[in-house]
C-alpha cells in the first residue's frame, strides 16, 4: 500500500474546498447530499468547515455487481427526508472515476426539482471518465490507481484509514476478512 494523500494533505485540500463552497453559494441556505457509502468520511468532515445555512441529506447509489464488471447503479432517495425543490443542492461523492455515477444521479435529481444541482467529490482520477460531465468542486486529482481509506473501501475493508492509499495489485488478488 502506498500513501497517496495524508491526513494533513486532505485537511488543508477539503478546507480549500469549503472555502471555495463558502464563496460559491455566498450564504445562500444549501441541501448537501452524501452518496453512501464512500462519502461519509469527506460528508462529516465539509459540513462542519461550512458556516452557511444547509441541511444534510444522504442516498444510497450501487452498482450491481455481474458476473466479471459492475451492473446498473440503483439509487435509493427513500434516505432523504426533506424536499430540495427550489433548494440548491450539493451532490458530494467520494470519488470520480468513470463519471457514471454523477451522470445517472444528476438527471434524477434535476425531477425533485431543486433550484441547481452542483458536485463535489474527494478525488477525480486521471483519464478515466467516460461520460460529458466533469465534477463541479474537486479536491484532490489523482492517478488511476485503486485507492482506499478516508471512507473508500475495498471489499469492506480500509474504510477507516485516516488516508489515502493505492493498494498494489497482490493486495487485491487474496480473500480479506
Amino acid at each position: 500500500m502506498k500513501v497517496l494523500l495524508t491526513e494533513d494533505q486532505l485537511r488543508k485540500g477539503i478546507a480549500q474546498m469549503a472555502e471555495k463552497l463558502r464563496q460559491h453559494y455566498a450564504g445562500r441556505p444549501l441541501t448537501v447530499i452524501g452518496v453512501m457509502i464512500g462519502s461519509i468520511v469527506l460528508l462529516a468532515d465539509l459540513v462542519r468547515l461550512l458556516d452557511i445555512p444547509l441541511r444534510v441529506e444522504l442516498i444510497l447509489a450501487r452498482c450491481c455487481r455481474g458476473a466479471n464488471r459492475p451492473g446498473p447503479l440503483v439509487v435509493n432517495f427513500d434516505l432523504l427526508s426533506s424536499d430540495v425543490r427550489d433548494r440548491d443542492v450539493l451532490l458530494v461523492d467520494d470519488i470520480f472515476d468513470t463519471g457514471n455515477t454523477i451522470w445517472e444521479l444528476i438527471p434524477q435529481l434535476d425531477e425533485l426539482g431543486p433550484a441547481s444541482v452542483r458536485t463535489a467529490v474527494l478525488l477525480r482520477k486521471q483519464g478515466r471518465c467516460q461520460v460529458p460531465v466533469q465534477p463541479d468542486f474537486v479536491a484532490f486529482d489523482i492517478p488511476d490507481a485503486f485507492v482506499v481509506g478516508y471512507g473508500l473501501d475495498y471489499r469492506d475493508m480500509y474504510r477507516n484509514l485516516p488516508y489515502i492509499a493505492a493498494l498494489e495489485p497482490h493486495e487485491m488478488s487474496g480473500e480479506i476478512g
